[in-house]
């Protein structure tokens, strides 16, 4: 994958999380992925990590992420590409009130699957 592949990926992921498109994320995660969002504990289940981001859906009425920046890193010898990006995420609250809040994604690539997804947010506004 290039930068530009990269950049189309991230844009596409974080439309999927906006549109709470779970079947994105099951065509898209690998099954041997690492998943972690904020301080909880790293999942490596591909149903569970499903089922988290169904519960966490259904907890908010709505998001919209907006990324500031994509760093890419090209695949090293096994193929893997690295990217990392930013920025600020706008939640609607099932009561309707609104929270923001800046984030950070590491991610890591391979065959056009993501195989790492770290979420680093703080989450407790919600």
């Amino acid at each position: 994958m290039n930068i530009q592949e990269i950049n189309t990926l991230v844009q596409k992921l974080y439309q999927a999380v906006d549109n709470k498109d779970l079947d994105y994320l099951q065509n898209n995660l690998a099954s041997k992925i690492r998943f972690r969002l904020g301080n909880n504990p790293a999942a490596t289940d591909k149903s569970a990590i499903l089922e988290g981001n169904k519960q966490f859906f259904s907890s908010i009425e709505s998001m919209k992420h907006t990324i500031e920046e994509v760093i890419y890193q090209p695949a090293d010898s096994s193929g893997t590409v690295s990217a990392s990006c930013h920025g600020t995420v706008d939640y609607v609250r099932l009561d309707g009130s609104k929270h923001s809040a800046v984030f950070s994604t590491f991610l890591k690539v391979q065959n056009g699957l993501i195989t790492d997804y770290l979420i680093f947010a703080d989450l407790s506004g919600l």
